[in-house]
């Protein structure tokens, strides 16, 4: 019993004087569509950030989207930069036209490396002489 007591006490010692560095990691994003009369639109966003128990960070970011209309015209565009110090950001685009009816979404996601990911969708649908459906989604993790 007396040799457990002094193993415990010298564990303890051992706990105090050294630095413990956790693994951390974190993911997020945010995704959304609309659809009406034919046009739909779709975009999605995804990030994550881990620091290993060495201090050492790495992220990664990801991005797009998409459109379609039976008989209209579509557009889509992704953008991704490095933003200042250790962020990333990107962006989604995509919306479809059919006449006036429209849905368009729109995604947009930041990683800051070892401490936050953030995303926020925004999606829309109209029709003419209706009022339009509109939608925000918005994720943050820390």
């Amino acid at each position: 019993m007396k040799t457990l007591l002094t193993t415990s006490a010298v564990a303890v010692l051992l706990a105090a004087t050294s630095p413990v560095l956790a693994q951390k990691s974190i993911t997020g994003g945010s995704a959304g569509s609309a659809a009406v009369g034919g046009t739909s639109a779709s975009t999605v966003g995804t990030g994550g950030t881990s620091t290993s128990a060495t201090g050492s960070t790495g992220s990664s970011i990801a991005t797009g989207g998409s459109a379609a209309a039976v008989n209209g015209k579509t557009q889509t565009g992704v953008s991704m930069n490095k933003g200042n110090g250790p962020v990333l950001n990107s962006n989604a685009r995509a919306q479809a036209h059919e006449g006036g009816t429209f849905s368009r979404s729109h995604t947009r996601t930041q990683v800051k490396a070892g401490e936050e990911v953030g995303s926020t969708t925004k999606t829309m649908s109209h029709v003419p002489g209706s009022k339009p459906t509109m939608s925000t989604t918005s994720t943050t993790s820390r």
